[in-house]
Formats: C-alpha cells, sequence, structure tokens
C-alpha cells in the first residue's frame, strides 16, 4: 500500500438553543452596502457582478469561460489535480487493480462528526453555546452513495445555524444538475438557517438554483445574525475563492462593519489566514485541503493543495489570536476514496469563555 501511495505521489506532484438566528431571504437582506439584488436567476447577470463587486464578477466569468478545467498555471496554486481527469483515471485503475478501492471508498461513506468547543472572549455573552454546523466540500456529483450518510449525521444533531463552505460539485465544468438534485435531497434536512460560499469547483450559475432551496449565499457579502431575545449580534461574513478564482474581496465583504463587531470569516479555503486575522476576525472557518483525503497513517497528506502552514491542513489552528479551523471535507475529490482521512462534519459551540 505504502509503494502504491509512494508512485502515486510521484505521478502527481507537478433541544434546547439559546437562541436562533434571524432567517431572511436572501433577497430582503441589507448588509452594510446593500447590494443584495432584488431578484436572483441566472439570466440576470447584473446581480451577481453587484453582488460580488464588478472586478471579481469579470474575473470569475473569464477564468470559468476560459480557465475552469485547466491542469497548470491558474490560481495561486501551479497544478491542480481537481482537473486532472486521466490522473483520475490512472488513481481509480491502481486501486482496483491493488484491491484498495474497496477499502477506500468505505473510508469515504465513513462519515464522522466532529465536535469543536471555541473559547472566544469577545463573544457576546448572549451567544454562549451558539452552535455552528459546517459541512464542506461535499462534491456530490461523486458519488451519490453519500448523500443518504450526510443525511443520516445531519438527523442526530441540533444547532443554530449551518455553513456550507464552497466546492458542492466534484465537477469542474459541464452542467450541475446532479449536484442541485442532490442538495434537494439534503437541504429538507438541514433544521436552521442556512449560508453558503462557492468554492473553486463552483460556478456563479449554481447560485440561482440553490437558493430557490433556501440556501442564502455570501458573495463577498455579509449577515447580521440577531438573537430574537436579545440585541446583540454577531457578523458572517463570506468571501468568494481565493485559492483558483481570485475573486475574495474582504473590503466588499466587510462593507462598513464596525472594527469592533464580532466577525466569523467563511473561506473556502485557509490560505487568506493572514489578512482575515489582520482584519480582526475572531473566528475562520474553511475546507478546500480535503486534510489531504489520500495519507499516510497518521494523517500524513501526500498532497498538499493549498499554500499554507501544515497546521492548518486539517482542524483546528490559530494565528496572531485569530482561531481557525479547516473541514477535512465531506465528500471527496477525483476517487471516491479516502485512506486515513475520514470525512466531517463539524459542530461547532461558541464560548464567551472557557469552560472551567
Amino acid at each position: 500500500m505504502l509503494c502504491l501511495f509512494a508512485a502515486l505521489r510521484k505521478s502527481l506532484v507537478c433541544p434546547t438553543k439559546p437562541g436562533k438566528a434571524e432567517q431572511r431571504n436572501p433577497r430582503d437582506w441589507a448588509n452594510s452596502e446593500g447590494v443584495h439584488p432584488e431578484e436572483t436567476s441566472i439570466e440576470n447577470e447584473f446581480s451577481y457582478e453587484e453582488r460580488l463587486g464588478p472586478t471579481s464578477w469579470k474575473q470569475r466569468m473569464n477564468f470559468q469561460v476560459y480557465h475552469a478545467s485547466d491542469v497548470f498555471s491558474q490560481g495561486r496554486n501551479l497544478f491542480h489535480f481537481e482537473n486532472a481527469d486521466s490522473l483520475h483515471v490512472l488513481l481509480y485503475t491502481l486501486l482496483k487493480l491493488t484491491g484498495l478501492y474497496g477499502l477506500g471508498n468505505r473510508q469515504f461513506l465513513d462519515l464522522k462528526t466532529e465536535v469543536v468547543e471555541w473559547a472566544l472572549p469577545d463573544l457576546p455573552p448572549a451567544f454562549d453555546g451558539y452552535r455552528i454546523l459546517q459541512l464542506s466540500d461535499l462534491h456530490l456529483d461523486l458519488d451519490t452513495k453519500l448523500t443518504p450518510r450526510i443525511i443520516e449525521s445531519l438527523s442526530k444533531l441540533d444547532y443554530d445555524i449551518c455553513v456550507l463552505t464552497g466546492d458542492f460539485r466534484a465537477a469542474t465544468s459541464g452542467p450541475h444538475d446532479l449536484v442541485v438534485e442532490e442538495m434537494g435531497k439534503i437541504y429538507p434536512h438541514i433544521k436552521a438557517p442556512c449560508f453558503a460560499i462557492l468554492g473553486n469547483h463552483d460556478f456563479i450559475e449554481e447560485v440561482a438554483e440553490l437558493e430557490a432551496l433556501g440556501i442564502n449565499f455570501l458573495l463577498n457579502e455579509n449577515v447580521e445574525l440577531q438573537l430574537e431575545e436579545d440585541e446583540a449580534s454577531i457578523h458572517l461574513v463570506g468571501i468568494d475563492d481565493s485559492s483558483f478564482y481570485e475573486t475574495e474581496n474582504f473590503e466588499r465583504a466587510i462593507g462598513n462593519i464596525d472594527d469592533a463587531a464580532f466577525k466569523i470569516l467563511l473561506a473556502h479555503s485557509p490560505d487568506v489566514y493572514r489578512r482575515a486575522a489582520s482584519l480582526g476576525f475572531a473566528l475562520q472557518l474553511s475546507g478546500h485541503t480535503h486534510g489531504g483525503q489520500i495519507c499516510l497513517p497518521g494523517g500524513i497528506p501526500l498532497l498538499r493543495i493549498c499554500r499554507c502552514p501544515a497546521a492548518m491542513i486539517a482542524g483546528r489552528w490559530e494565528h496572531q489570536g485569530m482561531l481557525g479551523y479547516t473541514s477535512r471535507g465531506t465528500g471527496s475529490c477525483g476517487v471516491p476514496v479516502r485512506f486515513f482521512c475520514p470525512p466531517e462534519i463539524t459542530l461547532h459551540t461558541l464560548r464567551s469563555k472557557a469552560d472551567d
């Protein structure tokens, strides 16, 4: 098995709740810049331009048209394994020939629930105990056997909001009908307001159909979360993909939020951690890395697809006072297998002080 991994690496290098969030239709949001469109549709391109920002919109559309399937050179990483279809076929074939595919596929379907608690001194006391459910890197069109596993896991959990940190699809080009179909099965089982961002696999055209299900996308935007019985609030900020499209816009996403306000960042890739910390975010939630997906025992990844410290590839981390978490992902990329790196959904509990 180790020999196989070495060969692959060589070929690849190149419920009682404290309160509920105010649930608003995304069309009725009033974020700090008032940029939310009156209607959301694939045809209404201006609404996406207005939400993302003109520069980010033009860049994302250019990359979608001309570079979405590039294997080399586009984005902050030189090599994009997700677009290397021939390597996906090679990996699948090697795993089948060695008899390891079945083992890897079983680990791919062995979805874990990670429970994480955060001590956040600046958290408004009313939000003590507030729970955020995170799903990331669903890649729902890779293997639909994962969908019922996600639904089963969701049924066991209580939370106040759900966040989806990008990469709904596995394919980086072509139709996304299957993604919408599978998400349509999952969404009715999400029992709280749901906010999402796009990842490097996602096209902007997905947004209208997924928002029609009830998911609220943050496209370089923010939303203020308030509890019904308290005037205190926290701000959830979502940026567009930084790893491939490079269309994240912090200035637009933050808007006129007060510097002293409590802010949580949704960023598909952890690679923006330096800027996030400098802008006063208390917590960053990310995905993208899959924790390596195919790892050696101990969770040592064979391939890293993110320019960030090794400590940020999976799990909790800290940078200059900002706390962060990188999900190993709920789905998988390329081939529906995992080794020594189980998929996860994550239940974050916010605390205004550490438990004694």
